[in-house]
């Protein structure tokens, strides 16, 4: 009774050091888990990681833009209604400025100043502030696009990633008719990681892309209504 005993717990013993041995040798780290794909996964890794640098750059860069031109334009504003007249504010301006209302204001004042005739002068202002502010806002709006088409793409690209990562799991069992976690898991693991990453760069994309919308219609309307009382004061 003892001998038989002793021998299944021997038994219990080795294959839990066997299974101790699998789970210690598994390196599942971000740079395992790359060098172990094929070349398709990587691709779609290297792709979602670009995607998502540079949707972080075009993110940090509008956070600043917005920040800058928001500040700018209140202070133009702020400037311009305490100011003796359109004229003299106008000569006063540096020529060198990124503001877009102060470049609204200042291409709008070259028309008025160079315009002989005040016949039709408030139609011809009105369409010269409407040029220039869509000018100024398709600066404003560039690479909006591009956050857009990373949020929509993104989760896509991971999921084929995941998609031929499985497949290659499954390849992998089929070919070596073993169905153990040691086999199954680090192909499983490659393809969540392409999910993962799509998911990495589409999130902040489509968060940015909202917030930076919102902001942009928000400067518009405040370009809008600065143009409605310019056009009253000529």
């Amino acid at each position: 009774m003892t001998h038989f005993s002793v021998k299944p717990s021997l038994m219990e013993a080795e294959i839990t050091s066997q299974a101790v041995g699998l789970a210690s040798s598994a390196d599942f780290s971000i740079g395992t888990l790359f060098l172990r794909a094929d070349l398709i996964v990587k691709s779609v890794i290297i792709i979602l990681i670009a995607a998502s640098v540079y949707s972080w750059a075009i993110i940090i860069d509008k956070f600043r833009l917005f920040k800058k031109i928001n500040k700018s334009s209140d202070a133009f504003e702020e400037k311009f209604w305490k100011s003796k007249s359109a004229e003299s504010f106008y000569n006063s301006l540096s020529s060198n400025t990124d503001d877009p209302m102060t470049n609204v204001f200042k291409n709008s004042m070259q028309v008025v100043m160079k315009s002989r005739s005040k016949s039709n002068l408030s139609e011809r202002l009105n369409s010269v502030l409407e040029g220039n502010i869509e000018k100024q806002m398709n600066i404003i709006d560039k690479n909006f696009t591009f956050l857009a088409t990373v949020g929509s793409t993104a989760p896509f690209i991971g999921l084929f990633g995941t998609v031929w990562g499985i497949m290659n799991s499954f390849q992998s069992i089929a070919i070596s008719r073993n169905t153990s976690l040691a086999i199954v898991a680090p192909g499983i693991a490659e393809a969540l990681f392409a999910t993962a990453l799509g998911l990495l760069a589409a999130i902040p994309a489509v968060v940015a892309f909202n917030k930076y919308s919102s902001d942009s219609r928000k400067y518009f309307q405040k370009l809008e209504n600065f143009s409605k009382r310019f056009i009253t004061i000529v």
